[in-house]
């Protein structure tokens, strides 16, 4: 599967996976939440995904302007440059969820003793970027296929997940994987992304944030070592996105 196809792909699920949970949620909380989630105005070029998720949209003043959402895709110095720089987000930390560690330290978590995935915290503004946007960035910036690791880095502290929030985050990103799961053209092997629910996202060490800032060339250096661009445009056509480490 390559280039943009998902994007194609995923507006006629989102369409009618809003839909449906529009009608059933009608007038309730949750549907108010589906919305807010889903809506944002699409920019020029922008998936039709999220042409779809604004459409449901309700008026833009009832759209929050502060959401957060996690991911976990190896490497968080990696996951960080997917995201950075992109309109709507502000800030994107690099951190540790998903375990049964309180306050884990790095060492901990690259054991792969405390159930902890390397992740990243994506703080956005959803009138600017919406969380389909960004499930469309995080699928570009994986390998969907590798279980418990990512390119070169092995072990479930490097496993790939979608942390989702509430539900419309998860009807989202079920619906997003399910695209990739059914497009005509295939993967070599089964999707094992996981999707499940968000729990303590804690922050990682200061050395760790910003780190392609910090050390450009060891970042460069890790990333070209461990064949990160390489696979991902073996599988969608071009490298992951660097954003402001470009």
């Amino acid at each position: 599967m390559k280039g943009s196809s998902i994007g194609v792909l995923l507006a006629a699920l989102l369409a009618s996976s809003l839909a449906a949970g529009s009608t059933a949620r009608a007038g309730s909380d949750a549907g108010a939440a589906v919305a807010a989630k889903a809506g944002a105005a699409p920019k020029a070029g922008a998936s039709r995904a999220t042409a779809t998720a604004a459409a449901v949209a309700p008026a833009r003043s009832a759209t929050p302007t502060k959401a957060r959402a996690v991911f976990a895709g190896g490497c968080f110095w990696c996951m960080e440059t997917a995201f950075e720089g992109l309109p709507g987000v502000t800030a994107v930390i690099s951190g540790y969820t998903g375990g049964f560690k309180q306050h884990p330290a790095y060492e901990e978590v690259s054991s792969g003793t405390t159930g902890h995935a390397e992740s990243v915290q994506v703080q956005y503004d959803p009138r600017r970027i919406s969380y389909a946007q960004l499930l469309d960035i995080f699928w570009h910036n994986i390998d969907p296929t590798q279980a418990n690791g990512q390119f070169c880095d092995h072990g479930t502290q490097y496993r790939s997940a979608i942390f989702y929030g509430d539900t419309a985050e998860q009807r989202l990103a079920e619906a997003s994987k399910h695209v990739l799961e059914t497009t005509p053209q295939r993967f070599k092997g089964p999707i094992v992304t996981q999707i499940v629910p968000a729990s303590q996202f804690w922050p990682a060490e200061a050395y760790h944030q910003d780190f392609y800032r910090k050390d450009p060339d060891q970042y460069h250096s890790y990333r070209r070592g461990c064949g990160r661009d390489q696979r991902l445009i073996e599988l969608w056509g071009k490298p992951g996105r660097q954003g402001e480490a470009s």
